[in-house]
C-alpha cells in the first residue's frame, strides 16, 4: 500500500510538466464567493479544534499532516466558497516539504477543479483522525447538509494576503572555469548527484521564481540547511542569466522541472519511480495502471 501514496506526488509532478497549475486543471470551481482566505483559517481560529490545532503546528514546524491538508482545502474551498488558488499559496508558503505540483492538484482535488466532485469532511470524521470529540459545530451535521450550507459566518471574514520571500544577500562566487557547473535550486538539493565530479555547484536563489512562488522565511532557513549537505556549494542569489554573465560559467548542467525551463546547458532528468511512464494522464489511477504494467500488480 506504501507505493501508491509515494507515487501521488511523482503524478502531480507529472501534471505540472503538462499543466499551468496557476489554473483550474479540468474544470472550473464553483461556486466562488471570494479570492482570498478567510481570517479565521490564518488566525487559526476557526472553531474547529482539529483543523486549528494542525495550522498551529503548520506555523511552528512547517508540516501539516496530509488529512488535515484536505480538511483545511475543504473548509476553505468548499464550505467558505473561496477559490483554491491563494490558499493553496498560504499552504505552500509555509511548508517545508511544499512542492507546487502537489499542493496546487491536491487543492484542485479538494475544491473539484481537479476531479469529478468535491470533498468535503464533517466534524465526526475530523474527530475521528484528529483524536478529538467535538460536538455542535458548524461542521457537525450530515454531508447532505454540508453540501448546501450556506457559508457559515466563522468563516466569512476575509482580508487580502501578501506572501513574500526574503532572500539571502550574497557576495560574488568564485568559478573554477575548467570544470562544469552543477545547478541546484528550491527543487533540487540532491546532495548525492555526480558526487565522484569535480564540479563547480551552486545554489541559485532567483528573485523571480520566489516573487511568483513565495515562501516563509522558515522555509529559506531549511533549504539553506539542506544545501551544506552538498560540499563546496556556494549560494548565488540572482537571475540565472546574471549568474552566468558575471561569472562566465562555461559548462552548465541542471536538472529537469518545468521551473527550470529558461536555463540553458546540459538539462538531465530528475529521480522518478519510473522514467518510462510519461505524458499527462487525467487521474492518478489512469497512471497508476501504466505503472502496474509495468511494475507488475504485487509491486
Amino acid at each position: 500500500d506504501a507505493l501508491p501514496i509515494c507515487c501521488w506526488r511523482d503524478y502531480f509532478q507529472r501534471v505540472q510538466q503538462h499543466r499551468n497549475l496557476l489554473e483550474d486543471i479540468r474544470s472550473e470551481q464553483t461556486p466562488v464567493a471570494n479570492r482570498e482566505i478567510p481570517v479565521a483559517v490564518r488566525e487559526a481560529s476557526t472553531g474547529i479544534e482539529g483543523i486549528d490545532r494542525a495550522i498551529r503546528e503548520l506555523y511552528e514546524t512547517g508540516y501539516m499532516h496530509n488529512h488535515s491538508r484536505m480538511y483545511t482545502a475543504a473548509l476553505v474551498c468548499n464550505l467558505a466558497q473561496s477559490h483554491w488558488l491563494l490558499p493553496a499559496q498560504w499552504m505552500y508558503y509555509h511548508l517545508l516539504d511544499g512542492d507546487w505540483a502537489s499542493n496546487s492538484c491536491s487543492w484542485q482535488w479538494v475544491a473539484g477543479a481537479n476531479s469529478s466532485k468535491k470533498y468535503i469532511a464533517n466534524q465526526e470524521n475530523i474527530n475521528r483522525y484528529t483524536r478529538t470529540a467535538q460536538t455542535g459545530t458548524f461542521l457537525d451535521r450530515s454531508y447532505e447538509e454540508l453540501a448546501v450550507m450556506e457559508i457559515p459566518d466563522e468563516l466569512k471574514g476575509t482580508k487580502p494576503l501578501v506572501l513574500e520571500t526574503r532572500l539571502p544577500e550574497t557576495g560574488a562566487i568564485a568559478l573554477d572555469l575548467a570544470l562544469p557547473t552543477y545547478i541546484y535550486n528550491y527543487y533540487n538539493l540532491d546532495p548525492l548527484w555526480d558526487r565522484e565530479v569535480a564540479a563547480n555547484r551552486v545554489l541559485l536563489l532567483e528573485p523571480e521564481f520566489f516573487a511568483a512562488y513565495p515562501v516563509s522565511e522558515y522555509c529559506m532557513e531549511f533549504v539553506r540547511g539542506l544545501a551544506e549537505n552538498i560540499p563546496g556549494i556556494q549560494v548565488y542569489t540572482g537571475s540565472f542569466q546574471s549568474l552566468v554573465q558575471v561569472t562566465g560559467a562555461g559548462e552548465i548542467r541542471y536538472k529537469e522541472h518545468p521551473f527550470n525551463a529558461h536555463y540553458t546547458g546540459t538539462v538531465v532528468s530528475r529521480d522518478w519511480i519510473s522514467e518510462e511512464v510519461t505524458g499527462y494522464y487525467p487521474s492518478f489511477f489512469a497512471y497508476w495502471k501504466q505503472l502496474e504494467k509495468q511494475f507488475g500488480k504485487k509491486a
